[in-house]
């Protein structure tokens, strides 16, 4: 397969991401508020957060397909800008979120939902992990290599929600909850520090320490 097909293949991939992830947002926002569960609610706000990210990407690879990348533009730095400063709203409104609850002694109604949306994001992230991976290796890109790296992120977080989730359905302990959004809240600030890296960074290359 030529170039300009494996860049049309990337770029159908990063708009896959973000039509996936604003759906994704959407479900998990509005029953996290429904079902008052607040890790559900933390893993849809971070699937926004990634469509910013998402729209960075995909300005780079439409890019590509003009011309030779070899840095990013004022557009994917100002993305990567409001992601970090995103993720570390996030990581403050989860942190508040589960100190208030513990006070409160909230506990979710129920977090079958959670255990659905999660399932279904593990599968859908591997797979686009691992075509993200493969066209970036044919094209011998970095920024796509990158990306699909940093998608494993997502893996990471969905089955923090699904054990999370599973765990709250059957012992149906508060703190199981809580402690989810704490986990999601760790790799949210995780996130935020590495979009200002990238953004600051000449190469097209991140360093996905946690990923």
């Amino acid at each position: 397969m030529d170039k300009g097909n494996l860049l049309k293949i990337a770029f159908a991939l990063s708009i896959f991401t973000i039509v996936y992830n604003i759906i994704e947002g959407l479900v998990s926002v509005f029953f996290g508020l429904q079902d008052e569960t607040l890790v559900l609610l933390g893993f849809g706000t971070d699937s926004f957060v990634e469509v910013i990210s998402g729209f960075g990407i995909a300005h780079m690879v439409w890019r590509m397909q003009s011309s030779k990348v070899k840095r990013r533009d004022t557009f994917e730095r100002q993305a990567l800008r409001i992601t970090g400063v995103s993720f570390y709203i996030l990581t403050i409104g989860l942190v508040a979120g589960s100190i208030i609850n513990i006070i409160e002694k909230i506990k979710p109604e129920t977090t079958i939902v959670g255990i659905i949306v999660s399932s279904i994001s593990i599968v859908t992230m591997y797979y686009l992990m691992r075509y993200k991976l493969k066209v970036g290796r044919k094209l011998s890109s970095d920024a796509i290599i990158a990306d699909a790296n940093c998608t494993k992120t997502c893996l990471y977080l969905s089955t923090i929600l699904l054990v999370s989730s599973g765990l709250f359905e059957i012992f149906r302990i508060g703190y199981l909850d809580i402690l989810g959004s704490l986990g999601i809240a760790f790799f949210a600030f995780r996130e935020g520090k590495e979009a200002f890296e990238k953004a600051k960074s000449e190469t097209l290359a991140c360093s996905c320490n946690t990923h």
